[in-house]
């Protein structure tokens, strides 16, 4: 998990999805990407009393690809995912997607999402942000989740639609697949996202 100055009631929602999986064998490292504002100090307090669980690592601020992408060498486990700090994981979400790894190396799935309107379903697309796909057809971080090695051997890159560029560059190497989950809850409606703010820019331009 990064965060970067989340509101530190999303941070600890994200936070208590995790600890309340029915697979209970996994770390959680949250990469604190060079919070300024008071929630940090919030958040410092609350993953100390979850020590046997989290692992805290801060550093300057450097984005979300760079903080996934130390996070991944921090970790141990045979298998890898994300969360981000303002999205949840239903209680069978890590479960889910281990039966369904079972036969590939990496699988990324459907969201339960929650929207203000029927807009927030559609995101800007990765080849063309002035249009918009649906959410089920895009690749999100979060519902990403698979072998050590993918993750070892692709980094995410800088900017907009790293996971998909993630999942391509995997598709080439390993075997991938969708699948149909929706243990992980999309919270689209964050007003400040990165698809939020593409959005209504691209609402100004027209």
């Amino acid at each position: 998990m990064t965060v970067f100055n989340t509101n530190y009631e999303y941070t600890k929602r994200a936070i208590d999805s995790v600890l309340r999986q029915d697979f209970q064998d996994f770390e959680l490292i949250i990469i604190d990407d060079g919070s300024k504002d008071v929630h940090r100090e919030l958040l410092m307090q609350y993953v100390e009393k979850h020590e046997d669980k989290i692992i805290y690592i801060r550093h300057s601020n450097r984005g979300q690809s760079a903080s996934i992408n130390r996070g991944v060498l921090y970790s141990k486990g045979e298998f890898i995912t994300i969360i981000d700090s303002d999205d949840e994981y239903k209680p069978n979400h890590l479960s889910a997607c281990l039966r369904e790894v079972n036969a590939v190396d990496l699988v990324c799935s459907t969201t339960e999402t929650i929207v203000d309107t029927i807009d927030d379903y559609y995101v800007p697309d990765k080849n063309d942000q002035t249009k918009l796909i649906h959410l089920d057809d895009a690749i999100l971080f979060g519902t990403l989740f698979g072998r050590r090695k993918v993750f070892t051997s692709i980094s995410f890159k800088n900017g907009f639609a790293a996971d998909a560029d993630f999942y391509e560059k995997a598709n080439q190497q390993f075997r991938v697949k969708k699948v149909d989950l929706r243990t992980y809850i999309y919270h689209r409606n964050i007003p400040n996202s990165i698809c939020a703010n593409i959005k209504k820019e691209n609402a100004i331009n027209s």
